[in-house]
């Protein structure tokens, strides 16, 4: 465990080794989106041994249009922040950073969750939903317009309920990965069409957040850097779109599938978006992080000494046993 072991410096805060906890949708908010005694008890339990460096909550939706699914929760109002104090509470409470993901889910939610009729760039759903289509349309420009104040609001309201920082989710096909990815994207306006174009959001959506919260707060940005299917993003993309990203005040990028989700079809190994993450590492100089099949931590340290990225994500183990990583580190 050379290289695990060692403490990472991100937007002036110290992690103190390079494992961290990326999001992971456990669904344990209540109804309307508040911090429950079960969702307290999960992230206290991972938080508790302190041998994780960042941990990393589970996407908050911005807007009540944007919920993706039930028992999601909620960063939408100023209401929230009591309950979000209690939860960075809990995570701090051995000494890791704590970091929020914010996100819109975009033609990925569904009215009869929301409440509302789902919008994105165009009318088309993530290519892993088996959702209707029905129901569904493209945002108007103004409407596109809004979307930075949103992201803007709820990291104002990450960083009231003392996170260390927040998580721009840009992945996984949600909203800010459908304008990123040409399989979702059919818009033919400035939001549309080239790659400078379809990133156009995601820039505008970060110089909102930084805005708002400052220029020394932590923000970082999840991509879904590559779709990994025919018509969708490259690791090319990933690339240009980060070193903009990197330009436009971004803390760091944390990479890993598009339309694809969290999965590859075609590869089954630890670390399986690493050539994603190894491209976009040596051509930016912020710190990059990977996640994806990672269940040893043999296999985190060594995804790090090949230069991979700078920080290794283990996500299922983690789910499964609230202990992993402070066996993994005992040896």
């Amino acid at each position: 465990m050379q290289y695990i072991s060692l403490p990472i410096q991100i937007a002036g805060l110290t992690a103190k080794n390079r494992l961290f906890m990326p999001p992971m949708a456990m669904r344990l908010a209540g109804d309307n989106g508040e911090i429950t005694q079960k969702m307290l008890d999960y992230y206290g339990a991972r938080a508790e041994g302190g041998h994780i460096g960042i941990i990393t909550t589970e996407h908050f939706f911005i807007a009540q249009q944007g919920k993706a699914h039930i028992r999601q929760a909620s960063i939408a109002s100023d209401d929230a922040i009591d309950g979000l104090k209690r939860l960075t509470a809990c995570l701090h409470q051995s000494g890791s950073l704590a970091i929020c993901q914010i996100n819109h889910g975009g033609t990925a939610a569904q009215k009869e969750i929301s409440g509302m009729e789902p919008v994105g760039p165009s009318a088309v759903r993530p290519l892993w939903s088996d959702a209707s289509p029905e129901g569904i349309r493209p945002l108007t420009l103004d409407e596109i317009r809004a979307l930075p104040g949103l992201f803007a609001a709820a990291a104002r309201r990450a960083k009231e309920a003392g996170y260390d920082g927040v998580e721009i989710h840009a992945a996984h096909g949600y909203l800010l990965n459908q304008f990123y990815s040409p399989l979702t994207n059919k818009r033919t306006d400035e939001y549309g069409g080239s790659l400078e174009n379809r990133i156009r959001i995601i820039r505008e959506v970060i110089h909102a957040v930084r805005k708002e919260v400052g220029s020394s707060y932590m923000a970082g940005l999840r991509l879904g850097g590559c779709d990994y299917m025919e018509g969708g993003s490259k690791v090319s993309d990933a690339v240009t779109a980060c070193k903009a990203f990197e330009k436009d005040g971004i803390d760091y990028v944390s990479l890993t599938g598009g339309m694809c989700a969290y999965k590859r079809r075609d590869l089954n190994i630890p670390g399986y978006f690493g050539d994603l993450s190894e491209a976009v590492k040596k051509e930016i100089s912020l710190p990059v992080l990977l996640a994806g099949g990672v269940k040893k931590i043999e296999d985190a340290d060594r995804l790090l000494a090949e230069g991979k990225a700078d920080m290794i994500g283990v996500g299922r183990a983690l789910m499964t046993d609230p202990r992993w990583a402070d066996k993994a580190f005992a040896g």
